[in-house]
C-alpha cells in the first residue's frame, strides 16, 4: 500500500475529512488530496506529523511493515531519540567489533539501523 493510500486509510478510520486532517497537519486540503492520490509525496516533517497524529511508525506509512506501531515505551523512545549514534566519541567508547575487527563509524551506524529495522519488523 502506498503512502497516500495509508494516509487516506488512517484518515477514514478516524472519520476525519480531508479538511480536518489538513488543518491538523498545517497543510492545505489540496496538498493532502495530492498526497492521498499519490500525485505528490509528503515531506518528512509532514510524514512525522501524520505518524504522531495517528500513532503509527514511519515504516508503516512507507509500507515497510504492516504493523502500524512500535511497542517502545516512552522512556526507551526518549533515550533512543536523544542518543546520537553518529557521535564518534560514543562509537569509540562503545567499540563494536565483528570477527575481532572494530567497526568503522559508518559500519556501526548501518549495523544499528539494521538491528532497529529488524526489531520493528519482528514485533
Amino acid at each position: 500500500m502506498s503512502i497516500g493510500r495509508r494516509i487516506a486509510f488512517l484518515r477514514d478510520q478516524r472519520g476525519l475529512t480531508q479538511e480536518e486532517l489538513a488543518t491538523s497537519l498545517g497543510i492545505s486540503r489540496a496538498a493532502l488530496s495530492h498526497y492521498e492520490k499519490n500525485r505528490r509525496e509528503p515531506d518528512t516533517e509532514t510524514l512525522s506529523k501524520v505518524a504522531d497524529l495517528f500513532q503509527v511508525s514511519l515504516d508503516y506509512l512507507a509500507g515497510r511493515t504492516h504493523q502500524a506501531s512500535t511497542t517502545l515505551d516512552t522512556d526507551v523512545r526518549r533515550f533512543a531519540d536523544e542518543l546520537e549514534l553518529s557521535d564518534i566519541e560514543l562509537l569509540e567508547r562503545f567499540a563494536l567489533t565483528i570477527d575481532g575487527r572494530k567497526l568503522s563509524a559508518d559500519e556501526a551506524r548501518r549495523f544499528i539501523a539494521f538491528v532497529r529495522a529488524e526489531r520493528t519488523m519482528g514485533e
